[in-house]
């Protein structure tokens, strides 16, 4: 019965499960876990509890998850924005949910220790991270949010929780040209193809999974290029790959090409794809 669930989104083990499927999964013993939140500016999450592990995906200051289980410096967790189920270092969360007011809305943000642009900055931050503001400030003309911890951002970076960006998704991930392609990355500081399509489509209010055959499962709705036509925001996919159309000429993606979010003419991304994965598997309209 196990193996008809996809553990990247069911935390089941053999010791230990979520007491949520019970009635689904053989284990040991159940647990509902305990809520948590991301105190660094980005934790990576690991299909194992290796600092030598590769990275399934990231989760950002602010995000809350849960933790089914510690041990050796790592917990066992499912993250709350799309249930994804890693490893994740215990130094990089801590007890409840939090409390977060704002998110940033922009590619990249600094963290001040006062509301000053001047005073050397205590952390840099991505888009998508959740903060608390406590308070505002003004200095030299700019105004700043005040943070929880006496630290300030600047305000014009954060967007209050609940409220979208006022662009589509496209000009949300237009806001990352150039930035590095990264296995596994979700944030400002480096991205990949599939964490491009969710960063972008959360920050507009639509809720993505996280890997690109889950988004080719789930998203929108199945298109026919050939009945249907291309339009700017849907979405290619390849085996392992995904992109959003600019236009419906244009590819835009985290490429592992150039190694970083980049844009170029669709065909030119199906030829040159198919060399090493073969055509599109499919289109799709979110």
């Amino acid at each position: 019965m196990t193996g008809t669930l996809d553990r990247r989104s069911h935390a089941y083990r053999p010791d230990l499960a979520d007491i949520r499927l019970r009635d689904r999964v053989a284990a040991d013993r159940y647990t509902e876990g305990a809520p948590a939140h991301v105190t660094v500016p980005v934790a990576s999450v690991s299909p194992r509890p290796d600092p030598d592990c590769g990275i399934d995906t990231q989760v950002l200051m602010g995000e809350t998850l849960r933790v089914f289980d510690q041990s050796d410096g790592w917990a066992w967790v499912q993250l709350d924005a799309d249930f994804y189920v890693g490893y994740v270092r215990l130094d990089a969360i801590g007890q409840g949910a939090g409390a977060a007011t704002h998110v940033v809305s922009v590619p990249r943000s600094f963290v001040y220790p006062g509301p000053d642009l001047r005073f050397p900055h205590r952390a840099a931050v991505s888009m998508g991270s959740r903060v608390k503001v406590t308070g505002a400030a003004e200095t030299r003309g700019t105004p700043y949010a005040l943070l929880d911890d006496g630290t300030a951002m600047i305000a014009a970076h954060l967007r209050p929780v609940g409220e979208t960006a006022p662009e589509d998704a496209v000009s949300v991930a237009l806001r990352f040209l150039h930035t590095p392609y990264l296995w596994g990355g979700r944030s400002g500081f480096g991205i990949d193809c599939s964490g491009l399509v969710q960063m972008a489509l959360s920050m507009t209010g639509t809720p993505a999974p996280r890997d690109s055959d889950q988004q080719a499962a789930s998203l929108g709705s199945v298109i026919d290029p050939a009945r249907d036509g291309l339009a700017r925001g849907d979405l290619v996919f390849w085996k392992g790959h995904a992109g959003f159309l600019e236009d419906a000429e244009t590819l835009l993606h985290a490429s592992g090409g150039t190694m970083t979010v980049t844009r170029e003419p669709l065909e030119d991304a199906i030829a040159r794809i198919a060399r090493l994965y073969g055509p599109p598997t499919g289109y799709r309209r979110p």
